[in-house]
């Protein structure tokens, strides 16, 4: 019986969307801009990387191939020298909305049939009575932000008055989401966390996506830093997902990073939840080395979206991208006969783009294994196209949409 590792680099999008005019994101790429970027001399940083972007790895896998489907273009550095060991092809989301939930929700079979719920981009951004609500219910005078902000420059805004006045810190973003930020010494860790399961339950009737806990340290003096210990309360998925599919089936399930939040803890089987990058891919790929026949390893790796998208920093984004690349020889090296490797995107955060939000992007499809086909898969048409072909692939029952490609 197959196994199989999926593997989504959180916001790696390929190209705009046809619908991202509708999201003021029409022209952007992610990975084409970063590749262009770095070609022209704008990705270099002294310490950390220079010269064009260097991903022969992805590259061989087809990622230039799918920015072709994508865009029409090949991205600086990106052209296989052979054809790839690999099927290659870009998905588009049907959900409405660029959010993390709406992406990996519909990669595992469940494309979001309502748009979720957002706020405004105003002072203030929540309604007076939801805050009055939670100001009564978690015990404190009142909130800092209420606005629409970058998480690392709100801290750095706010975060010595939190510490002073006990004051949670509370912003949102283009994303249906609700965030509080909070120092782990000063407020607590498990009150942040106490105080985001009460926001949870406040903002269901908003129809909110996510609350999301932002732990940080440090002082006024010496700056404030944004800790490992993030963890997301989200909506619980309204239909069946691959996931529920496979635990029904009695299949092995390992989520890694933040794959058990975005799902809500629901069949999301051994959570582990490192922090970076590295250990996350590190413990995905130790679960895959004792993962029974059958199974399924799914892990998130957040790092490109929320250390590099979000503050708009090509070069740390580039030098995250290589750095993957160079664990792509690992992953093949993990996989037997019949096993499938799959790396895919749950939407886009072009660095090069205007503000802080994510962009409405196509994503990558790239799937491997030994023994397995290769070839071009074309355009997806819906991210649902990827859990079905995993839950064929692995002998469960087909999921309520998507098309599998095998």
């Amino acid at each position: 019986m197959a196994r199989a590792l999926l593997v989504v680099l959180d916001s790696v999008g390929i190209g705009g969307a046809p619908d991202a005019a509708r999201y003021g994101d029409r022209g952007a790429d992610t990975v084409g801009h970063i590749a262009e970027a770095c070609a022209a001399g704008r990705g270099d940083r002294a310490g950390l990387r220079a010269g064009p972007l260097a991903v022969p790895n992805l590259a061989a896998l087809g990622l230039g191939l799918a920015c072709e489907g994508a865009t029409g273009r090949i991205p600086p550095g990106l052209s296989p020298s052979e054809p790839p060991r690999a099927l290659w092809g870009h998905a588009i989301e049907r959900a409405s909305g660029k959010d993390t939930p709406s992406g990996h929700w519909e990669i595992a079979g469940l494309p979001l049939p309502e748009p979720w719920g957002h706020f405004p981009d105003t002072r203030p951004a929540f309604p007076p009575e939801l805050i009055a609500a939670f100001c009564a219910e978690v015990g404190v005078p009142g909130i800092l932000g209420d606005c629409h902000a970058s998480g690392t420059a709100i801290i750095d805004t706010f975060g010595d008055a939190h510490v002073r006045t006990g004051r949670p810190i509370c912003y949102t973003s283009a994303d249906s989401v609700f965030q509080i930020a909070a120092h782990e010494t000063a407020f607590g860790l498990e009150r942040l966390y106490a105080t985001c399961r009460i926001a949870r339950r406040l903002c269901d009737p908003y129809r909110v996506g996510r609350v999301i806990a932002r732990p940080f340290l440090g002082d006024a003096a010496s700056g404030f830093r944004r800790t490992g210990n993030r963890k997301d309360f989200s909506v619980s998925p309204p239909a069946d997902t691959l996931l529920d599919v496979a635990a029904a089936a009695g299949r092995a399930l390992v989520s890694v990073g933040k794959i058990g939040d975005i799902f809500a803890h629901r069949a999301t089987g051994r959570e582990i939840k490192p922090s970076g990058n590295a250990a996350c891919l590190d413990a995905a790929l130790s679960a895959f080395a004792d993962l029974p026949e059958g199974g399924l390893v799914f892990v998130n790796l957040v790092d490109f979206d929320t250390e590099h998208g979000h503050r708009r920093d090509v070069p740390g984004y580039a030098a995250e991208l290589e750095a993957f690349d160079a664990r792509v020889p690992d992953i093949r090296a993990a996989l037997r006969p019949g096993d499938l490797a799959l790396v895919t995107a749950d939407h886009g955060n072009d660095p090069t783009w205007a503000g802080t939000e994510h962009t409405r992007e196509q994503v990558p499809v790239l799937a491997f294994g030994p023994g397995l086909a290769t070839g071009p898969l074309g355009r997806r048409d819906s991210f649902a196209d990827i859990g079905a072909s995993l839950a064929a692939h692995l002998g469960l029952p087909p999921l309520g949409a998507g098309q599998a490609w095998w």
